[in-house]
Parts: C-alpha cells; sequence; structure tokens
C-alpha cells in the first residue's frame, strides 16, 4: 500500500509536520532509527513539547505509524528528510545524518517521487550533496522525480506561529520541482513561497538566524557596557522597542541556545570560508554569545564577594535550564556551560526546573531540588536562567537569599539584574 508522506527523522521538525498533514487525512508514515522514539509513538507517546500524547493518538487513529525499518520509504509519493545537522568536532558541517537519510531514499526511490530536504545546511547542499547520491540509481532529478529544499521554522513552545500559519518557503531543483513542492506544502499549510530555486531556499534560513545570532551579540555587548556606564539596559530596550518602525527588541540572555542560533550561522561561516573569505559577522557574534556564561559567572562571583563570600564551597541554585521557557528542550542551553564554570570554581551547583526532572552534565549528575522555596533559603545564591511561566518570580525574590536575574524579569533594588 503506498502512503502519501513518508517522514525521515520524527523530532521538533518532523513529528509536528507529520501531525498537520495527518489531521488533514494524508496517510503518513514516521521512519527513525531511534527504537525508543518509535516505540514510544506506537504507543501513544510524545516525545516532543509542542505535540501531545493526545496529538499521537489522534494522529494514530486517522493512520499514522513509525516504524524503524526503510521500507516505508518506497511507498511513498512524498518524501521528506528532517534529520539533525549539528556541528562536527572541528567545527564544521555535519552532514552525515543527510547522507544517510539521502542513501536510503535513493535505494528506494520510484519514479514520480517529491523528494524534500527540511533539514537547515549551507546553499548548495541540495544539489550538490542530495542530488547526486539521489541519482545514483539512474533516476534523474527534474525528469523522473521531483526535488526540492524547504526549510523548517519550528520554533518550539510558540502558539502564536504555528506550522499551519508560518509561511512555507520553497526551493525546486526545477521550476516543475518546486510547483510540486508548492502543492504538497499548500494542501496544510496557509501560504506558500517560492524560492528562486534550492540554494536560495538554503540561504534564506541561514539569513533568518544569523540576522538573530547577530542582534543577540550586539545586545549582549551592550548590556556588558551599559552596566559600566550605570545604564539600565532593560529600560534602553523598553523605550526603543516604542518605536513602530526600523527597530527589533533583541534582550541579552546568558547565552544562546537550541539547535538553530549556535549552530545555523556557522554552516553559512564554512561556505564562505571555503570561498576564501571571512563572515566577520558571524565570527565576532559567535566570540560575543560564547563568553556570556562566564560573564554571567563572573558577576554571580562579584555578588557572592560583595556578601562577603566566595564562590568556592558555596551553594548556587540555577533555576530553568532550557534554553527557552515553558519547554522541555535543553539543545546548547547556556546553563550547560555556567554549570561548567561554576562546578570549575568548586561551586556547590543544584538546579530546579519543572521541565527537567533530571540533569547529567558530562556524566555527572547535578542535584534537582524539589522543595523550591526551601532550596531558596538555604542556597547562597540563585541564578534565573530561564524564566518558566511556573515560577512565581516574585515569590523567587521574596524568598531567595541572593537573587541574579538573567532574563531581565524582576525590577527591584534587591535583585541584581544582568
Amino acid at each position: 500500500m503506498t502512503v502519501d508522506l513518508a517522514i525521515i527523522g520524527l523530532g521538533y521538525v518532523g513529528l509536528p509536520l507529520a501531525r498537520e498533514a495527518a489531521a488533514l487525512g494524508l496517510r503518513v508514515t514516521g521512519h527513525d532509527r531511534n527504537e525508543r522514539i518509535v516505540a514510544g509513538l506506537t504507543s501513544g507517546r510524545s516525545h516532543v513539547d509542542d505535540v501531545s500524547d493526545e496529538d499521537v493518538r489522534r494522529m494514530l487513529d486517522a493512520g499514522f505509524t513509525a516504524t524503524t525499518s526503510e521500507e516505508c520509504l518506497g511507498r511513498a509519493q512524498t518524501v521528506v528528510i528532517c534529520v539533525p545537522t549539528p556541528l562536527s568536532e572541528e567545527g564544521g558541517p555535519d552532514l552525515s545524518a543527510v547522507i544517510a537519510a539521502a542513501e536510503a531514499v535513493g535505494r528506494r526511490l520510484r519514479p514520480g517521487t517529491l523528494v524534500v530536504l527540511e533539514s537547515t545546511t549551507y546553499p548548495g547542499t541540495t544539489d550538490e550533496v542530495v542530488r547526486p547520491i539521489l541519482e545514483r540509481g539512474g533516476l534523474r532529478a527534474g525528469h523522473d522525480f521531483a526535488l526540492a529544499f524547504s526549510p523548517e521554522r519550528i520554533d518550539p513552545g510558540n502558539t502564536a506561529h504555528t506550522l499551519h500559519d508560518t509561511p512555507k518557503i520553497v526551493g525546486g531543483h526545477t521550476p516543475e520541482c518546486a510547483a510540486r513542492a508548492v502543492t504538497f506544502y499548500g494542501k496544510f499549510i496557509k501560504s506558500v513561497v517560492t524560492a528562486a530555486g534550492t540554494r536560495e531556499a538554503e540561504m534564506a534560513k541561514l539569513l533568518e538566524n544569523t540576522y538573530r545570532h547577530v542582534n543577540i551579540a550586539l545586545i549582549n555587548e551592550l548590556a556588558i557596557f551599559c552596566r559600566e556606564l550605570g545604564v539600565d539596559v532593560w529600560n534602553v530596550i523598553d523605550c526603543a522597542a516604542t518605536k513602530p518602525f526600523g527597530f527589533q527588541p533583541f534582550r541579552p540572555s546568558a547565552g544562546v541556545g537550541g539547535h538553530c542560533i549556535p549552530i545555523d550561522p556557522n554552516y553559512l561561516s564554512y561556505k564562505i570560508r571555503k570561498l576564501g573569505h571571512e563572515f566577520r559577522f558571524v565570527e565576532l557574534a559567535r566570540e560575543i554569545n560564547h563568553r556570556m556564561p562566564d560573564y554571567v559567572v563572573r558577576r554571580a562571583q562579584d555578588l557572592l564577594n560583595r556578601e562577603g563570600k566566595p564562590l568556592s564551597g558555596s551553594r548556587v541554585l540555577l533555576l530553568g535550564i532550557t534554553y527557552k521557557p515553558n519547554i522541555a528542550d535543553r539543545r546548547e542551553s547556556p546553563a550547560e556551560p555556567v554549570a561548567r564554570l561554576l562546578r570549575a570554581r568548586d561551586a556547590r551547583v543544584a538546579y530546579h526546573d519543572p521541565h527537567v526532572p533530571d540533569w547529567c552534565l558530562d556524566g555527572i549528575p547535578v542535584p534537582a531540588v524539589t522543595d523550591l522555596p526551601a532550596a531558596l533559603r538555604e542556597h547562597d545564591l540563585t541564578i534565573l536562567l530561564q524564566d518558566h511561566r511556573e515560577y512565581d518570580l516574585w515569590t523567587v525574590a521574596d524568598q531567595a537569599r541572593l537573587l541574579f536575574d538573567t532574563r531581565g524579569r524582576i525590577s527591584r533594588p534587591d535583585v541584581e539584574v544582568l
């Protein structure tokens, strides 16, 4: 039996895509090599914040199946690749998952199939890496099968802009390939935008996240200078944000997290270095954002010193260790380098996060506190890293011995703010 859609990779990108397509009535199969993920989905359990267990049960009722077998790829009219694209140990792109997925599709590719890559990558990947793999069996892209790139725009925890109502960019290997992809995504996404080609679609994704990366670095560095100037950077941002044009507010933090912002600009920088140039904006932004955890720890040390306590031996409680509020995603969270730096200075680190029951850092468990009010009173310093909605911040400020707010949420003279 054929299926309308096979999705490779059932993570934060692939699973929401499967949900939207299944809700429309499409026959959807998800392929993932992780047996635990497949078993969980088959039994109705979700591992993704934005997809509930109830969503998975509805998907199953609609005919959705999850499998570790590649056989499903040969029965699909459309195959969408949603696998991770991390950095290699050398700091360059790691396309091993993309290559493996393309090889799996290529082994079972049939004439007439639409293949779409959604994994974020550098310009040229679809045409220079994926297409040759798919064409090994003799079928040609643009003639025997359709090939396109469509960058994912999933924002975990964002209920205001969902997959359904966020415009979808599509770039085809040929105009006919693009038209096939537009028709497919147009079934369950309100607006589909056609790029000039695959390279333009690939670059658009990198531009979006490089823009955020650079502006976050700008505001992080500004926050450091504003403190030395005796200027309230949070008030500055709020004032500037009243301008109805020409300004978008970004806010300081302990660093950047998630799969996109810390990773994606490096793909663009890598491609530009291949041309013999340096992307100086990206390199500088990475340097600034990378040093923010160290800045946070130095501020924490200064705060304790003012109270006559050394950081060494002090009990430090981290509140919120995910990379953004109200989700469980810890990918590239600045909480990790902050905790490492605190441990390196012999601080006794514990944490509280309503979304993360267990945290193991570099093979060593970080103690989790369950009685938050008691922990706030017992720890020498509390650092608010993520402002989850579950936290009553004013109560936290009342109960903490010493509070360092890196989110700029608590405006009180007794609270240290980043």
